[in-house]
């Protein structure tokens, strides 16, 4: 019986597998979508008073897509760190984004947990401190999450797309099931947005709305 080839040796099977391409597709087409919602999100910063239902909604949405994306980004810095061949053969990101993800993350985190626990969860005697929490982790996320998205842009205008494109499709095995989790990332945010939106009334004291 003949030998298998080394994994080097055959980039066909490997293009087609998944693996680092298919992880790279998925956190790109998640990162999209985060963009997106991100930047309407924005828009209702500049009349939060009378778009305070729509900002909780948006933010809550974020939850399930953000939650998808550590995932990704996270399997794939393990993957790299074990070294998996594939993944250490396509590199990690420049060091300064290898440096401020961790960051990104946290920050994230911080503020999207902040708002939904001034929504829901806690209770009024935290209000005043969650939303100094919230604040300052908006302002140092904002100058992180601007280089981040600067740094991944190029990769995820180019990656994004390529799964709903017929050709490209093809190249990378799971397309499908890709799809599928953007999908129900999307679904899941719209019903925990749908339960947490009508409790942002909390909010409009601490703002003056």
């Amino acid at each position: 019986m003949a030998r298998r080839a080394p994994l080097h040796a055959r980039p066909r099977e490997q293009s087609r597998s998944g693996g680092v391409d298919g992880n790279t597709r998925l956190t790109s087409g998640l990162a999209a979508i985060i963009f997106v919602l991100l930047f309407v999100e924005g828009l209702t910063i500049v009349a939060i008073g009378s778009l305070l239902t729509p900002h909780v909604f948006i933010g809550a949405l974020l939850i399930p897509p953000v939650l998808v994306k550590t995932g990704t980004t996270g399997y794939r810095m393990v993957r790299y760190y074990l070294g998996e061949r594939e993944y250490v053969r396509r590199g990690p990101p420049a060091m300064l984004l290898r440096l401020l993800g961790p960051f990104v993350v946290i920050l994230t985190w911080v503020l999207l947990g902040s708002g939904l626990l001034l929504v829901v969860g806690a209770p009024a005697s935290w209000h005043a401190q969650l939303f100094t929490i919230h604040r300052a982790s908006f302002v140092l996320w904002f100058g992180a999450m601007s280089i981040h998205v600067l740094g991944h842009l190029v990769e995820t205008a180019r990656f994004a797309p390529r799964d709903w494109i017929r050709f490209t499709r093809r190249q990378v095995r799971g397309a499908t099931t890709r799809q599928w989790v953007l999908a129900a990332s999307v679904v899941v945010g719209l019903i925990v947005a749908t339960l947490v939106a009508p409790h942002a009334s909390s909010w409009r004291v601490l703002i003056g709305g």
